[in-house]
């Protein structure tokens, strides 16, 4: 699906759904913005829009195209030869974390910025892209005025796109905690584990997006006026917060499971110390009976006439007698 939208540089919409042989000539007008999002397209709608009308250059086509494990940003300076005008490629991924599945899920986001365009290309529909699109067609806060703009609308959207997700995790790792005093079971252990490996995978993911962000807010880049860079600067000081907050769900988990083995070992501590109870108070039935289950035949005892009664008598007060002294001793 291929979506396209011409501005003013007053951030009006000109035109939508431009046809291709047109858009060459629209980026050749200097009053105008053209945006191109381009979300699962076909290999000949990647191919017609990313070379023949941007010219883009083939390695940057081909990181479009590839899912990147990573996010970057590059510029692009035309070489004798080049067709296309300087611009810079991004990498980006959105985050979204499922607590059915108990996983973050990720989906790529690619930007092309240039002067006078802006071409957004993705596999999955985004909710940052959707949401920046209707507020510039319908002329919000003049969002649409340079790409640049739009560029920083995007990102701001996708960051902010994350809290949902961080809630969902907080949420989740409330309920291990629970689950950890409660009932600290091996499917416990599983989900603490399992969470934990999550936030792992958040933190590996915020990291270089952050550092990439930290390009923009330094103001690195010609193609972003020094007007936005604070505005890309608060960008990155979201994420850096962010990145915080995924450092602090790892020290919880890390804290979570510390309890969850302590509340194991004193469980297996408290079985421990009832079956030695059990075994100490009946050591004086297993002496008595071991002793005079021997059945020599010259053992006196044996032909009493009240052998049987008066052992029965020993074994109950030695039991109750170790019983009572354990409690006095508190020991259970």
């Amino acid at each position: 699906m291929i979506r396209s939208f011409a501005f003013t540089t007053q951030g009006r919409l000109h035109t939508k759904n431009i046809e291709m042989f047109l858009m060459p000539t629209l980026l050749a007008d200097t009053n105008l913005f053209l945006w191109v999002d381009l979300e699962n397209p076909t290999p000949e709608e990647t191919k017609e829009v990313l070379e023949q009308i941007f010219h883009f250059h083939p390695l940057s086509i081909e990181d479009c195209v590839q899912t990147s494990p990573s996010p970057k940003v590059e510029e692009y300076s035309p070489k004798e030869g080049d067709m296309f005008t300087p611009y810079l490629f991004m990498v980006i991924h959105a985050v979204d974390y499922r607590r059915a599945d108990g996983c973050f899920g990720t989906s790529e986001l690619n930007f092309f910025l240039g002067k006078n365009f802006l071409v957004t290309f993705h596999e999955e529909a985004l909710r940052s892209v959707s949401s920046v699109e209707e507020r510039a067609v319908s002329g919000t806060m003049n969002i649409a005025r340079a790409p640049d703009r739009v560029a920083h609308s995007l990102l701001d959207t996708l960051v902010d796109n994350y809290k949902p997700a961080l809630d969902e995790l907080s949420l989740e790792i409330a309920e291990i905690e629970d689950l950890a005093f409660q009932k600290p079971s091996k499917e416990t252990l599983n989900k603490i584990l399992q969470v934990k490996k999550e936030v792992l995978h958040l933190r590996q993911i915020i990291g270089p997006q952050r550092e990439v962000l930290k390009r923009f807010a330094n103001g690195e880049f010609k193609l972003v006026r020094p007007h936005l860079v604070p505005y890309f600067r608060d960008i990155y000081d979201t994420l850096f917060h962010i990145g915080e907050l995924a450092q602090g769900y790892t020290d919880s988990l890390t804290g979570i499971l510390q309890v969850y083995l302590n509340m194991s070992s004193n469980q297996t501590g408290e079985v421990v110390k009832l079956l030695t109870l059990i075994t100490v108070i009946t050591t004086p039935l297993m002496m008595i009976g071991t002793w005079y289950g021997m059945n020599f035949k010259d053992m006196p005892e044996l032909e009493h006439a009240h052998a049987y009664p008066i052992a029965g008598a020993c074994m109950i007060l030695s039991t109750l007698a170790t019983y009572i002294y354990f409690k006095i001793k508190k020991w259970f």
